[in-house]
This record gives structure tokens, sequence and C-alpha cells, in this order.
């Protein structure tokens, strides 16, 4: 890591010793204080590195912390002092064990990978909080005795190998695309462990392994072959082996559930104790099958009685630091405290067995397990904490430094002091271009400094060394004679730290949508919308092939070739708008096709126009960058996305141009789109121009107000809002300070397109979310905008393919990259419970946070209301809908921005528009009634800060839940970002965002003939606009007597049949189908005949098209090749095939050039051979001729 020198100095100081003694005693305590902040990180790295790992038996130290938040700040030092790979983070569980609902599988990932570690005596850095430390888990020895090791040439039959992956928890799928699951094709076997980065492909000939290799789950290829792997359980609760165990543990489980509903009955609890036998009961028929399902933690109990800590899983010469002990008590206490009280109220509703308590340890029992390691505890002060008892104290000599707020002046004239003294002095910087600034700054003080990008020996006495990495803080330490100066100390902000991912942690462009299910909407281009049925083989003439099954109109049912798939795209309306289909036959589709064809000519035709137009208009040609610029961008406390970058970058270049710029900036909510618009206002009022930002809300004027306000602060710029909120006599005052200049910028509603709103000299208008201002308005900012910089900004997705197409035409700029220090948001699907509901607003509440509540119905809101105040009374609760008058609904959206109140109780009003950072936990009550889409907007309001997000998406007990509405809750539980979910979601979003930008007229065009086809008339007519257009011959058609198609037994998931069809027909060079044939036999196997004819034909295809041969066909004792009309052969191709294959090949005399191939006696195999023999010799040849 860059920052790993500053180890080297510290293991050099005096009290370093001391701490390395005190973990080389097998028991006692030794406190360590004096430490504060990344100080504490600082030890931690040291005795990881320098003592642990240096002893011969290198063991994992566990770092316990008094918070989930402390543990996390921890975490995040020791990444950047170690790297990722050395330190882990191991999470409390967020859901109580008797909840249902699904965990997250980030934190199933960050848990299961450290028991896995610690269970291998892992050398590396574990962190966690009181709170993860007090949960009970099952004892190592039986967590790990459970693993699967796989090894080349090693043997296991596939039912064993099934059998024992289910036992471990692992879940059985079509193909694997996340952690947790497994899929079976033939003899291949691919399996996702948490605890690995990327999944394992296992290939089987009988029971011999006779490969093992990791692949990319996004496009199922193997990128790696390896020798062997061990297979960890993907749950911390398994169910023992031993089936006398299991069943003794339901026939407790059984007595104890009667016992405890006795108890409630004789307590008149009768209700109570019906509904908790009625749940033991559909629980334990689950258990008995030995399923795996959410809430199974609660009868860990009954199967493991010993169970344990995580501490019990270090290996013996591990050691424990326990930070803050006093806090550290302080927080086990309250959480026993809370548990007890929670525990007695759920036994008296019937909600769980008594047994749940001993899943929890006490305070008590952890330290008991953490005296059997060396052990340090690091405190900031000398304080008695009972039942701790250090055997010795180390105090270390170190200060906090002072906070410089960027004036390198003062901070110069203490490095020179420090210089005296013969401090090492470093600065952590967090990007390297900053670190540079820093070292330029210091050079303008007369300070001489060196960058380096890593930190080895550098740090010498008297030496003034910048780098780059992040710490939470910087330090003093005396008697190490060193100081270390963060962004935080030098600037006064410290920049926001990224959590560590992995590579293949890091989000991907959505790039297909194609999957078909049975039942989805199809547009064939010729023929139009019908339904897929599926895929069917067929046997015509005794030869079998594939054909895409659709349903029309009545019983009219289309087969369609698999090889004219290319005529075939999913249908992408409106959600919940289902298309009408069409008849087969009938004349309607081409009208509609016309009509949708005629109506994107024009706009093209519009389009093109306009951008004609704005080419002519001169406009401001803004300065390039000033230093104060660079000053004020480096003062951004998030590190810029590549994304964010080049949007900046484009934005800047559009600005410099002597026309008026006109760009659209797209980006989803929090993805950074603000801090471009900032940037460029900025950039306009260094320049002596006024910026004006258009918004379509009063709250959103404010919240952007107010971000705009913090972002300038330190710099003249005078920033106003103007809205309905001020006064007659506060507007008054912002519109002269318009007119006389006085006023830099301003933000407002429609307001600011009054006609006497007049600035003295506008250079830059920024507008948010543009479609939702009305027609008037559009035309009025047409009107102040016509020699001016115009930055449209939208959250609404604009889908790949249309951008695209308006390349040239609509200048546009993407953030697609999500910012990195995104916490992920957790999601839970789950029936409503009053409790559960309770526990996740008090946890929000607890953290000083506000919760989203949203409640779809307008008509019973209120009673909504009084319920929520029965079940959390301790929150101030406020109502919020779009039927209430608009001051009133603004009104309240600002107490709740202000947090007056703790819940917003609304209703999808919130989907757009609501940037609150302090809101971080989402309920939605009856989530099934609600679209993908708005589901995923909705998700998007939580989760803006740098803490974990909380979403609850419920549905009703025992409610039948539709068809649609099932479909769409199972999509809801993989809603992780490369779960079909979101893709779905996305892809309806999309759809907004293309009628947002085309117009909503070109709305019902897009739903008329699908988003697919609009697309490509799209295309096609700006191409045909510029004159571009380039007529393609149409594809030879090869129609041969032999099988050459997909067996189910093959390629069983007819998603995945679909999408290879697709892949054969796109081929285009021989590389293509050689990649194609690699990829197959990875995924599925050998290729079984058939599959090699497929991919002979497409080869064939590929080399037909570029002769311009019109068809190949079977004829009575061979095969016929037909040109294209006008083609003819070249006389040296006639010759050269009449000399190489005499008489196997005839030259048929006829207007067009046809050539015969006599192919009598060649079985499928040879002659397919021979066809491609012909072509590539048709090829050489005629290349040469030419």
């Amino acid at each position: 890591m860059s920052i790993e020198g500053l180890l080297d100095v510290v293991a050099q100081s005096d009290e370093f010793p001391k701490m390395c003694e005190g973990l080389s005693r097998p028991r006692g305590e030794l406190l360590v204080t004096g430490l504060y902040g990344s100080q504490k990180s600082i030890y931690i790295a040291t005795l990881h590195r320098k003592y642990n790992r240096s002893q011969n038996n290198a063991k994992p130290l566990l770092v316990i912390s008094y918070s989930a938040y402390q543990a996390n700040r921890l975490y995040l030092d020791l990444c950047h002092l170690l790297g990722p790979g050395e330190t882990a983070l191991y999470p409390a569980l967020e859901i109580l064990p008797h909840e249902e609902a699904l965990r997250h599988p980030e934190q199933i990932k960050e848990r299961l990978s450290v028991l896995a570690a610690l269970a291998a005596s892992r050398p590396m850095v574990i962190v966690t909080s009181v709170q993860a430390l007090v949960e009970r888990i099952i004892p190592v020895e039986r967590f790990m005795r459970r693993q699967i090791k796989l090894e080349l040439n090693g043997r296991i039959s596939l039912d064993e190998l099934t059998a024992a992956l289910t036992g471990l928890g692992y879940e059985r799928t079509d193909k694997v695309e996340a952690p947790g699951y497994f899929a079976v094709r033939g003899g291949i076997v691919d399996i996702y462990p948490y605890t690995m980065a990327k999944p394992v492909r296992v290939e089987l000939f009988d029971i011999d392994i006779e490969s093992i290799r990791l692949f990319n789950p996004l496009n199922q290829r193997s990128v790696e072959e390896i020798a062997e792997v061990a297979i960890p359980p993907a749950r911390e609760f398994l169910y023992p082996e031993d089936e006398e165990t299991r069943r003794t543990a339901l026939a407790n489980i059984e007595a104890r559930a009667r016992t405890q509903a006795a108890k409630l009955n004789r307590l008149e609890r009768n209700e109570e104790a019906q509904s908790l036998l009625q749940r033991v009961k559909r629980h334990m028929d689950l258990l008995e099958q030995g399923a795996y399902f959410e809430g199974m933690d609660q009868y860990k109990p009954f199967y493991y009685p010993e169970l344990v800590t995580l501490v019990s899983y270090l290996p013996s010469g591990a050691a424990v630091i326990v930070d803050e002990p006093a806090r550290v008590q302080e927080h086990a206490g309250a959480l026993e405290q809370e548990f007890g009280e929670r525990h007695g109220l759920l036994l008296e509703k019937g909600r769980i067995l008594p047994e749940e308590a001993r899943l929890y340890a006490s305070w008590a029992d952890v330290l008991m397990d953490i005296r059997r390691y060396p052990s340090l505890f690091f405190a900031g002060l000398i304080k008695r904490t009972p039942g701790v008892d250090p055997v010795r104290v180390v105090q270390v000599h170190s200060r906090q430094p002072d906070v410089y707020h960027g004036r390198f002046e003062r901070l110069a004239e203490e490095i020179r002091n420090w210089r005296k003294e013969r401090y090492r002095i470093c600065f952590v910087i967090s990007t390297p271009e900053r670190g540079e600034r820093v070292v330029e700054a210091f050079r303008d003080e007369g300070v001489e400094a060196f960058f380096t990008p890593q930190l080895n020996g550098q740090l010498k006495q008297g030496n003034v060394v910048v780098t780059t990495g992040q710490l939470e803080s910087g330090c003093e330490l005396v008697n190490s004679r060193l100081v270390v100066l963060t962004d935080a100390e030098v600037f006064g902000r410290q920049k926001q730290r990224r959590r560590y991912k992995t590579d293949d942690e890091h989000g991907v462009r959505l790039t297909t949508y194609s999957e078909l299910k049975p039942g989805d909407y199809v547009v064939h281009e010729n023929h139009g919308i019908g339904k897929y049925v599926g895929m069917k083989t067929m046997e015509i003439g005794g030869v079998s092939k594939d054909y895409i099954v659709l349903q029309y109109q009545g019983e009219d049912r289309l087969f369609v070739p698999t090889e004219q798939i290319n005529l075939l795209q999913k249908y992408i309306g409106v959600e919940g708008q289902p298309p009408k289909l069409y008849k087969l036959g009938g004349t309607e589709w081409s009208r509609v096709k016309k009509r949708a064809k005629e109506a994107v000519k024009e706009m093209a035709e519009g389009l093109l126009k306009l951008y004609a137009e704005r080419k002519t208009i001169p406009g401001y040609s803004f300065s390039p960058d000033t230093v104060w610029q660079q000053q004020f961008e480096d003062s951004f406390i998030y590190q810029e996305t590549p994304d964010q970058k080049r949007a900046i970058e484009e934005v800047k270049k559009d600005m410099e141009s002597p026309r008026p710029m006109d760009r659209l900036l797209c980006g989803d909510v929090g993805y950074g789109k603000t801090e471009v618009a900032i940037r460029a206002s900025f950039k306009a009022v260094m320049e002596g121009k006024q910026v004006a930002v258009l918004v379509p809300t009063t709250i959103l004027a404010q919240q952007h107000g107010r971000t705009f306000e913090e972002r300038l602060a330190g710099y003249p710029i005078k920033v106003r809002v103007l809205s309905r909120f001020q006064s007659q006599a506060e507007q008054n005052e912002i519109i002269r300070g318009l007119a006389s200049g006085d006023v830099d910028i301003v933000i407002g509603t429609h307001r600011l397109l009054s006609k006497d709103v007049v600035c003295r000299d506008l250079g830059l208008v920024i507008v948010d979310e543009e479609q939702r201002f009305g027609v008037a308005q559009k035309e009025r900012l047409k009107e102040i905008t016509k020699h001016v910089d115009v930055l449209t900004l939208t959250a609404t997705p604009i889908p790949r393919t249309l951008h695209m197409s308006l390349v040239g035409l609509r200048d546009m700029s993407m953030i697609e990259t999500p910012p990195e220090d995104r916490f992920p948001i957790r999601t839970y699907v789950i029936e409503w419970d009053d409790e559960m509901i309770r526990e996740a607003i008090m946890r929000e509440l607890a953290r000083s946070g506000q919760v989203y509540f949203v409640y779809n119905r307008v008509q019973s809101i209120d009673i909504m209301a009084t319920r929520l105040s029965e079940l959390v009374p301790e929150a101030r609760i406020a109502v919020a809908h779009g039927q209430m008058e608009e001051d009133e609904l603004e009104q309240i959206m600002l107490a709740f921005l202000h947090g007056e109140y703790d819940v917003l109780l609304c209703s999808t009003i919130i989907e757009t528009g609501m940037d609150i950072a302090n809101v971080n936990t989402l309920v939605i009550y009856d989530a099934d009634q609600l679209g993908l889409a708005q589901l995923y907007q909705l998700r998007g309001r939580v989760g803006r800060s740098n803490r974990v997000a909380y979403a609850y998406f419920t549905y009703r007990k025992d409610k039948t839940l539709t068809e649609d509405a099932e479909k769409r809750l199972s999509a809801i539980k993989e809603f992780t970002e490369l779960g079909s979910g979101f893709r779905i979601a996305m892809r309806d979003l999309e759809i907004r965002g293309a009628g947002n930008l085309l117009g909503a007229e070109q709305h019902g065009f897009i739903a008329s003939v699908g988003f697919e086809l609009y697309c490509k008339l799209l295309e096609e007519s700006i191409q045909e606009l510029r004159g571009k257009t380039v007529v393609e011959p149409p594809e030879p058609v090869v129609d041969l007597t032999i099988n050459a198609f997909i067996s189910d037994e093959y390629v069983p998931d007819s998603q995945d049949k679909v999408e290879i069809y697709r892949k054969v027909i796109a081929a285009r060079t021989d590389k293509e189908v050689r990649d194609l044939q690699e990829e197959l036999e990875d995924r599925y196997g050998p290729l079984p005949q058939p599959v090699v004819n497929l991919l002979a034909v497409a080869m064939i295809k590929i080399l037909a098209r570029q002769l311009g041969i019109a068809s190949i066909g079977t004829e009575r004792d061979g095969v016929l090749l037909k040109m294209h009309s006008g083609l003819s052969l070249p006389r040296q191709v006639v010759s050269r095939l009449m000399r190489i294959y005499r008489g196997r090949v005839v030259v048929v005399p006829s207007r067009t050039g046809q050539v015969k191939l006599r192919t009598r006696g060649l079985n499928d195999t040879k002659l397919l051979r021979f066809i491609e023999d012909v072509l590539r010799e048709m090829t050489s040849v005629w290349s040469t001729a030419s």
C-alpha cells in the first residue's frame, strides 16, 4: 500500500516493543492509552505487519470496537494501511433471528468470508463491533468440517456433489450469476461461494474431475484454470449431518412450542398461543424437509446446544485488541438490556420460543473468551473498566494536530518548527493530483517538499513527504518524532473515503435486456406484436430444427425458424400497459409501423434542423480554468467517478467554445450531476457572468440553494433562492440584485421565468428535470436562453441505444457509474410485521436519522397515520400526499427537510425530486401493488450518505397475491444491481427517459411498435436524412437437409438457447464463430453433432455473404449455390473450381451465377466441410483476381 512506510517508523518507537511483549504473553491484558482516531489504526496495522506477520506462525488479529460506525472507520483506515486483502469487516446481523426477511448478500458475504478466514487461520486483521460479537454462531469445527474440497483428477460423483452443495445451503438454479447458487448442465457444475470473487466451474467425466476453472458471472466464460478449490458453506446455520440430532431437535422444538403455548393460554393470551403453534408448525414442516428458509436461525439452539462467539473461531496464538474497553462494555450492557426487554415482549406476543435468548452472549461470556488469548486494550484516557485488570499500562505520547483550513502560510510556519525538532513530516492526501498541488503550495511558501506515490523509506528526520492515501485523521506521535496530516487537517474537510471493492464488485453497465421468457411479448418486424410461447424442436422432411413459437390474436401461431431470430425483438413498452396482439396476415401492423416511421422521420428532421441552427448562433466563449477553479474543485470531498470527470470536461469544453452550449447531463439520483452544475456555475461567475438554476419544485429550490451555499462557502459568490417561500420584499430585493449584478447565482422555480426577472449579464442557465415544466414555461425558457449556455440535468436514464442514435444531434453526457463510497442499500422483502417495522423505525431514530413510509392510498392514509403513531409513539410523524394544497404540502416537506419530523408518511410523491441525506430507512406498505420502476426509484431516495440504508418492501400477511405481483416480488428479491429485477426496472425507466427526451407524443409510438424497433427506425431515419444510407444485400438463405439445432439436453434453459441463436445469427467473422464454439464448450461441455453442424452452417453463411451468394440449397443429388441477381462468377473462379474439384463442382449456365456441388454419399459433417472448402477457395481466387 502507498502509506505502508508509516508502519516502519512506528515500529521503531519506544512503545512498540512493549506492545509486542504484551502480545507474546499467552495470558494477561495490556492497556495502551493516549491513542485517538487514526493513531489506533496505525498501531494496529504495525502490530499486524511487524509483529504478527513476522512470527513464524502468523495468525489472525481480532479488533473489537464499541459501535458499527467506529468499526467501519477502523476498517477503512486499515484497508489503506495494509490493503483490503489483509483486512476484513465482520458486521452484525441487522435483522433478528426470528424475522423472516432476506438478508443482504453483501452482509452474508462479509460474515462468511471472515468465518472461513478464521477457520483457515489466515493471518489478517478482522474488525468487528461488540454488537456482532455477542451474536452466537455454530462451533468452528462443525462449520468447517462440512466444506467440500475438490482437486484436479480427484473423484466425486455428480449426485454426491449436488447433495453436498445442497447440504451446505447452496440453492440450485439454471444459471449462476450471484453467490450462494449452483447449477448443473450435463457433467458441468457451476458454484458461486460467497467467499470467492469469481464463481467456479467443475467439469466431471463420470466421477473424475477433469477441470476446475474460475468464470466470469457476467458473460459466463471461464477465465482461469485452477488445481483445487475448497467450497465453504453458503449459510451460517447448517443442518447437522447426524439424522438422530435432527430428529431430536424437531421433537424438542415441538415440545417447547406446546409448553410455551400452554403458558400463554394460562395468561389468557389464546390468540397469541394459537399463532405461535401455527408458525412453529409451518417452520417444522420446512425443517423436516431440510429446507433453508428465512427466520430459521431462531431454531439454532435446538440443533447446536454448544453455540459460541466469534472469538472462539480464533486459532491458538491469535491475539485480540479491544478499542475503548469502557465504551465496549457500556454498549454491551445496553444491548443486553435492550434484548432482555424485547425478548420478554416477543414471548408475550407468541412470536418466539424462550431458546432465542441463547443466541446472544453476555459481555462477561465474551470477556471470558477474550482472556484465552493475548489481548491489548486501546483507550484515549486511563479509565477503570470493571472486569478488565491490565498487568501493565503503556502510555503513548501523542497530540491531535491543528486544522489549517487551506492556510498554507500558517502550516509552513508549523513545518519549520517541526523541522527544528527533527520531526518526520508526512502528508497523506486523498488523490495524487491533490498531493502534487500541496507540494507546489509548500514550494510557494519556501518549504521544500516532495511527492511520492509509495512510502518506502523516504520518511527521514526533517523530510516533508506528501503521499497518496486516506486516513480518518492525522496525528503527532511525540516519541516517534512523527507528524501525519491528512486532508481533514490541511483543508478542514476530509475527502469521503470509499469502501474497498474488488474488481469484480465494481458496477457494470447494463448491456442486454434480451432474456426471453414464455409469456413475454415479442415484436416480429413483419408480423407485429405476438406472445412468446417457447422453443420447439420439429422434424420436417427428416430434418430436426428449432423454431420459436409465437402466439398471435385468437389461436394464430407463428413458427419462426431460428435463422430468422434477428427479425424478433423483445417488446419493451410502458410498464403496466400490455400491448395488443396482432392478427396474422392482417394489414394493421404495417399501418402502425408506417405511422411510427413517419413520426420518427419528422422528429429526426426537426432535430437535425435545430442542431444546424444552433451552430450558427453566436455565444460567449469562456476562458480556460483559473487557479481558483482548480482550488475550488480540489475542495470537493468526494472522489469523482470517471463518468463525472468526463462530463465536467465536456461541459467546460462547450462553455469555452464560441457557440452557446446546449448539453443534456443524464445520471441517476446521487451520481454527482449537481457537482458538475456547481463547477460550471463557478466557472461562469469567475468571468463575471450570472447563473440561473431552474428547478421544478420549491423543495428542490431550497435543497439546491443549501447545496450551492455549502459548496461555495469561503468564496465571494452571492447565492440566492427565489421562490414562493420568500416574502414579496425579499423577492423584490433578489430581483433588484439580479438586475444590478449583485446576485451571482439565483436558484428558483418557474418564478425565474417571470417577465420582471431580468439578469444584468446572464451567462449560464441550468435546468433540472426540464420535462416537468409546462409548454408555456418551456417556450419562455427558449426565449431567455437563445444566446446563453444551457445545461439540462435529468435523473431519468436515457437508453444507450438511443444515446448512440442521437450522437451528433444532441450533446449528451452520461454519468452511469455509481459513487464508490455508496453503501449498498439493504433491501428486505417481508410480510408486514408490526414488531419488525417498529424495530426498523426505532433503529433509524436511534442514529438520529429519518424515515420515509410510503403508503399509496390517499383515502385511508390518516388511518395508517394513527396506526403508526400507536406502533411508534416516540416518532414525530408527518403526512404528505399529492391531493394536498400545494402550500400545505411544501410546508410539510420543508419541515421534514429541516428535521422537525422523524417519519414522513406519504404517497409515491417522493419518487422524484427528494434528496435528503438524513433519510436512510424506507418502508413501503403493499409493495406488491407498485411497479418495479417505481420501487427502484423509491429505493433510490435512501442511501444518499455514507451510512448503510435500509429498504423494507412489505406485503400483507395471508394475502393471496396476483401472478403479476408474485413475479414482481420475486424480481424485487433479487433487486441487486445484476438481478433481473434491476434490469426490468432500469428498462422501464429508460423508456420514460426516451419519452422525456424525445417528447410526449413519441411515447405513444414507442408503445405501439416496441422500444427496440423504435430505436432501429430512428437510426435508419437519421442515416437516411444525412444521406448515409447503406443498402445491405439480403441475408443468404442456407437450406440444407441436415440436423442443425441445440437440444434441450445440451442447453436446458430456453433463455440461454435464444441468446445462443442470436449470437449464431450475429456472427460475422471466423473468429466470432470460434469464440462461440469455445464459449459453448466451456459452459455446456463437448458439442453434440447437431450443434457442430449449426456452427458450420454459420461459417458457411459468413462466407456466402462475402461472396454475394443469395442461397445455398439441397437439390436431388447435390447442393446449388445461387449468386445475387446481377452478379456472375469471374472466369478465374470458374476455371479454378473446375480444375480442383473435377466433376464434383459444375457451373450451371444461367443469367445469374450458379454453381452445383455433387454431394451424393457424403454424411452431414463431410457435406458441410465440402461446401465450406469450395466457398473458401472461391473467396481466395476472387480476392486474387480483384
